[in-house]
């Protein structure tokens, strides 16, 4: 053989050799998307209804409203009722003031007294000097002490007065807090009331929960929906998950967190590869699934795992992988 042709045949077994050897795959499987169902959370008709099929989608967005009229008359009729209610209370202030008043011209009184007392005391030691040096008849010093105990006995009686004026006070307030504490225990539930009525209004807001893209729709804009009722399903295609299965001889090479080479189909020769990492394991086995082949073909038994990856958009939910640990 001559030496060209021996290059070209060595060659050619090379690169067959190479091309089987790329084809190989431990396991294959189906890639999934984290699918979330949206569904509606009020009755009502939908009024507002933006998305279609492929669209991408942010978290927090909203995509829809509700007819929710009927609910904002109810927290109008709920929130009028709360402010007649509130019209029902009493107020003590008032008698309260007209009490306060008559406590000052008691407390005036008394002190107008006090400064009486310090001059009757007063003219009172200088007698008692001038009766003690018989200077002065008794009968002035008996006349100041009268006036005195006259004195001392208005006081005490002003302040009595004070006293009673002042519990007089406390006790309007303590009955007009308890009839005002018996109007408003109604309160509390018309709040209630009243926050659940709004809650029932945010719930006319259709918000996409997460960031996504819309895989499919259920309904149309104008139709009626009852509440749990599916709208629309949204799956984040950025992060992919390919499901696929081993035989029970192939656990042993693998293990949660390790880092394997996913492949798919580019066209009928190529394959686009991908870094994945196997995320779960499953602790029970089952019987082969029809669809997916494995490396050995004559197992009953295979265990599923999961294998997590980025998606550059060439992936789509449904579309077969293959795992080369």
């Amino acid at each position: 053989m001559n030496k060209p042709l021996y290059f070209i045949l060595s060659l050619a077994i090379i690169a067959f050799s190479c091309n089987k050897t790329s084809d190989r795959h431990d396991a294959s499987g189906v890639f999934e998307a984290r699918e979330i169902v949206i569904s509606a959370e009020a009755n009502g008709q939908l009024v507002e209804f933006n998305l279609s099929e492929g669209v991408q989608l942010a978290a927090d967005q909203i995509v829809g409203l509700i007819d929710c009229r009927d609910l904002n008359l109810q927290k109008s009729q709920v929130e009028s009722t709360l402010g007649a209610l509130r019209l029902k209370q009493s107020d003590a202030s008032p008698e309260v003031a007209v009490i306060h008043r008559q406590i000052e011209a008691q407390q005036a009184q008394i002190n107008t007294l006090e400064v009486q007392r310090e001059v009757l005391l007063k003219e009172r030691d200088r007698l008692e000097k001038l009766v003690a040096q018989e200077a002065a008849p008794t009968k002035q010093l008996d006349d100041i002490q009268g006036q005195l105990d006259i004195l001392r006995t208005k006081i005490e009686a002003a302040k009595t007065q004070t006293k009673v004026l002042e519990q007089q006070m406390e006790t309007q307030q303590k009955l007009v807090a308890i009839r005002n504490r018996g109007v408003m225990s109604e309160e509390k539930p018309l709040q209630g009331s009243i926050a659940r009525v709004e809650n029932q209004i945010s719930n006319c807001n259709v918000i996409n929960p997460l960031e996504g893209t819309v895989l499919a729709q259920y309904v149309e804009q104008y139709e009626f929906v009852n509440m749990g009722k599916p709208l629309y399903k949204v799956a984040d295609l950025d992060k992919m998950t390919l499901r696929a299965y081993l035989s029970g001889d192939q656990l042993a090479a693998i293990k949660l967190g390790q880092d394997v080479e996913v492949l798919v189909d580019e066209s009928s020769e190529t394959y686009r590869s991908y870094n994945g990492k196997i995320t779960w394991i499953a602790d029970k086995a089952e019987f082969t699934p029809k669809t997916i082949q494995t490396k050995n073909e004559r197992a009953n038994l295979v265990y599923a795992i999961k294998v997590s990856l980025v998606n550059d958009g060439f992936i789509r939910v449904g579309m077969y992988g293959e795992l080369k640990i």
